[in-house]
């Protein structure tokens, strides 16, 4: 079961949910990983404090020319939509912090002058929360493009039974690379109109992918219903309410995990996860 948390933006509690519900879900004997494939902010250590095992390189292929081989043609910087490789008088420049790692390039050299070479564009940590397997991503500064690093975090799944992937917030590439497998997605937001407008977008964002979805309410209480209005109208389950509670921020700001410290959360989760197995049971009747 791979349940990919994600937010339409950030601050709405995202990871917190997320590391609450692998924790839970972990202890009740379930074989679960804590994926953080929000490569460019990964905190969920922060909450889970895992003991790092091991360390492993990212690197994605960056374009190199033989300037033998090249005619300065031009043809690789007009294909190249990032500037990452362009003609300047008599010599190609390349900028490996821009680069897509499309391959393009070199598919449009017509004398076969650039070669892909590995570039380090990040680092995947893997280890363990107590009974959690936990792995995150993070990428090099200055490095403009996270998918690569977030499918490099996604395949180091095993046999696990449930799979938590914490994406980044909104609806960008590396939301849609967290995302688009997942069988299905949590989106987590607050009831406010802020809230509600960031929401809209990620629930087009999975619409499109095809991915079920549910919502999660942080913060319940506080703002108004438009958040709760637009879910009956558009079908779409809210599976769990989380109290606007001054021990959550308090528990929140520790980095504690708020099912461990917060007397009743641990049901929620408990609940939250029973909720989303529910639906995908349900789903798979469906599809029979």
């Amino acid at each position: 079961m791979k349940i990919a948390i994600a937010s339409g933006k950030g601050g709405t509690g995202k990871t917190t949910v997320a590391t609450n519900l692998a924790h839970t879900i972990a202890k009740t004997g379930v074989k679960t990983a804590y994926f953080d494939c929000d490569v460019e902010e990964p905190n969920g250590r922060i909450f889970l404090s895992p003991q790092i095992e091991a360390s492993h390189p990212v690197t994605a292929g960056v374009p190199e020319v033989d300037m033998s081989k090249c005619t300065l043609c031009g043809k690789c910087g007009r294909m190249c939509r990032f500037s990452a490789i362009v003609v300047v008088g008599k010599k190609v420049l390349t900028f490996p912090e821009l680069c897509h790692h499309c391959g393009g390039c070199a598919l449009v050299c017509p004398t076969g002058a650039i070669e892909d070479v590995p570039h380090e564009i990040g680092r995947i940590e893997e280890g363990w929360a107590g009974p959690v397997r936990f792995v995150d991503g993070s990428l090099e500064v200055g490095v403009s493009t996270g998918p690569p690093v977030v499918r490099a975090v996604k395949r180091r799944a095993r046999d696990e039974d449930v799979i938590i992937m914490d994406a980044p917030p909104g609806t960008a590439c590396p939301v849609v690379e967290t995302t688009k497998d997942a069988d299905i997605g949590i989106l987590v937001t607050e009831p406010t109109p802020f809230g509600l407008n960031d929401l809209k977008l990620a629930v087009e964002m999975l619409r499109l992918l095809e991915v079920p979805l549910a919502v999660v309410i942080n913060r319940a209480g506080i703002g108004d219903s438009g958040v709760e209005d637009y879910c009956r109208d558009e079908g779409i389950e809210v599976i769990s309410r989380i109290p606007h509670d001054r021990r959550i921020a308090e528990s929140y700001s520790r980095g504690d995990l708020i099912a461990e410290s917060v007397e009743g959360m641990q049901q929620v989760f408990e609940d939250m996860y029973k909720r989303i197995a529910a639906m995908l049971e349900g789903a798979a009747e469906q599809t029979e």
